[in-house]
């Protein structure tokens, strides 16, 4: 066991105390043919496909169409799709040993292994690609993911986000944008208004935020916009990409952000609701008070309104996000069934915005989120069909990234 943990230190955290010389490269995909039989699948787009067969070499879909030989996955008894994206989780977010929702006193190692088992609930709950936001702690995962073969899924991280007041300097706002490039982030998380527990009130100006997304441009990340009230069109003004939360905004603002392009993301089937679940962990912790909660409780509604508000404007790209913390990772499927019973959308649409809308977001729309031709493989099945019981999104029996599998029927987890 001991042995067990030095390992997962030094693949998270770098550390040489193992001997190695060389880094270890990643396992690599299956290469093929592997043939997964499907008799219902979605692609990702809003389609259903029928008997499609899909292929797979060097961890990659070739075909739809491939002839039964080889290595063959059956699924033909579940429901078949792309792997979901949640665009904003916090894998940093975790409980500690005590039950408690994690400090920075912890122990760098039980902390290591909390971001872990965050990222790998994530997978189990097929999301096979996840954008945390944000914090330093996340690049080490991400990293050992990506580069080493160890187990989750695929991370996108902005490292620390970007707070501050109207009083910075716009040298220093692009200083700090540049920082989180040098640092190695993929995107640029900005708090343009203070959390709801604090009143959501405004931090930069709209000329500060145009600044800030401009740089992020300039150094070629994308930038998200935490929002609330009428920093929402701000943002959206401003030239930023992707408008978090939108709580307490109008229909005009969030009007004026849809027609920008900015990509929206609200919240309203599980971030409030775990936070609540999980008030006693929480509570006397930073900024999570009593009356926080309470807030947070009082003002569900307004998560609702807006989220519902953005699902009717023709063309608004509402993207799939969760906010998903200490407790809610590994059931961020439970935001599709919030989105379709409070925001108005379809059950098909809500999937969509898991998949190829998620992976627009993200700038990878060429890559993931589509069953087709030349996408990486990333593959679920899940028991039952989601278009007449959405409650089959919690029944994820098989999960594939990158062509290897990680999960499937009747066998549980390796």
């Amino acid at each position: 066991m001991k042995s067990c943990t030095l390992f997962l230190a030094a693949l998270l955290f770098g550390v040489r105390a193992l001997g190695a010389v060389e880094p270890v490269p990643p396992p690599p995909p299956p290469k093929g043919p592997v043939v997964i039989l499907t008799s219902n699948a979605l692609d990702g787009r809003g389609k259903q496909l029928h008997d499609a067969n899909i292929g797979i070499a060097n961890g990659r879909i070739s075909s739809l169409t491939a002839a039964a030989g080889g290595n063959v996955i059956d699924l033909r008894r579940y429901t078949v799709m792309p792997g979901w994206i949640d665009v904003h989780v916090h894998l940093d977010s975790h409980f500690d040993k005590k039950g408690r929702i994690a400090t920075e006193t912890e122990p760098v190692l039980e902390a290591g292994l909390g971001i872990a088992q965050a990222a790998w609930d994530s997978l189990m709950g097929g999301f096979t690609t996840v954008q945390t936001v944000g914090d330093p702690s996340e690049r080490p995962l991400r990293d050992a993911i990506r580069d080493r073969g160890f187990p989750g899924p695929r991370v996108l991280t902005s490292l620390a986000w970007i707070e501050g007041d109207a009083s910075m300097s716009n040298d220093k706002l692009r200083e700090l944008v540049r920082a989180r490039k040098a640092d190695g982030a993929d995107l640029i998380k900005i708090f343009a208004s203070n959390s709801e527990r604090e009143g959501a009130k405004p931090t930069f100006t709209e000329a500060q935020l145009k600044v800030l997304c401009d740089e992020a441009h300039a150094v070629g990340l994308r930038s998200m916009v935490h929002a609330y009230r009428s920093q929402v069109a701000a943002a959206a003004r401003a030239g930023c990409n992707e408008i978090e939360h939108m709580t307490y905004a109008t229909a005009e603002e969030i009007g004026v952000a849809a027609k920008a392009g900015a990509y929206l993301s609200p919240q309203v089937g599980l971030v409030v609701q775990n936070y609540l679940k999980n008030k006693d962990r929480y509570i006397g912790v930073g900024n999570y008070t009593e009356q926080g909660m309470a807030t947070m409780d009082r003002d569900l509604p307004e998560d609702f309104k807006v989220c519902s508000i953005a699902a009717k404007i023709p063309g608004a790209k509402l993207v799939f996000s969760t906010d998903a913390t200490a407790g809610a990772h590994g059931r961020n499927a439970e935001e599709f069934l919030g989105r379709v019973a409070h925001c108005g959308v379809t059950p098909m649409q809500a999937l969509v915005s898991a998949n190829s809308v998620a992976a627009e977001a993200m700038g990878m729309g060429n890559r993931i989120g589509v069953l087709a031709n030349g996408y990486e493989a990333d593959i679920i099945a899940i028991d039952g069909d989601p278009l007449k019981d959405l409650t089959a999104v919690r029944r994820v029996v098989f999960v594939m990234r990158g062509g290897v599998v990680y999960k499937w029927p009747g066998a549980g987890q390796p």
